[in-house]
């Protein structure tokens, strides 16, 4: 792989876990498993981006809002076609579902495997792990609304607006 190559391999890679704190972050689904190979193995012995999917919706239905910060992220080329990666995380969590009053925060690192198909970068494995999880000192979805910018603090729209929240929880847009 020629520099300029490899430059475009590390954005693109890169991007992965970018992409892949907003989709969950937004609840895109579809967005989220795109950034995976269409014959991705999921839990147990199933395998396709339907399948992913039907893991992360499970997986996500035990949270409300999540903000996952992607920081450092070292990639190693193993050849052409296949790399892997570490990715730090911080993520800010509404656990136990949408209605909870738990906030935490969690240091995260993704150990991550990718590979290059048709032309474009994709997660083969990402490997969750845990560095610590503890709870926040104060509850964000208490607070009253921000209605920023003439606010700095309160709560704020995101994620509620968007489409995909709405989607996912099963959320009338109009």
């Amino acid at each position: 792989m020629d520099d300029l190559a490899r430059l475009v391999a590390l954005e693109e890679i890169r991007g992965l876990a970018q992409r892949y704190a907003v989709y969950l972050d937004a609840r895109d689904l579809d967005a989220l498993v795109a950034l995976y190979p269409e014959d991705v193995r999921a839990s147990g012995r199933r395998s396709g981006r339907a399948a992913l999917r039907e893991d992360f919706d499970g997986a996500l239905r035990t949270i409300g809002i999540s903000f996952l910060q992607v920081g450092n992220h070292v990639i190693d080329f193993v050849d052409d076609d296949h790399a892997t990666g570490i990715v730090y995380c911080r993520a800010e969590i509404q656990d136990e579902g949408p209605d909870s009053t738990r906030w935490i925060i969690q240091a995260i690192q993704y150990h991550d495997r990718y590979a290059k198909s048709a032309g474009h970068w994709y997660f083969t494995r990402r490997r969750h792990l845990l560095v610590y999880g503890a709870d926040l000192g104060e509850n964000p979805t208490g607070l009253a609304p921000a209605n920023w910018p003439a606010n700095q603090t309160g709560m704020g729209t995101v994620p509620h607006d968007l489409e995909t929240w709405k989607r996912f929880w099963g959320i009338d847009p109009a």
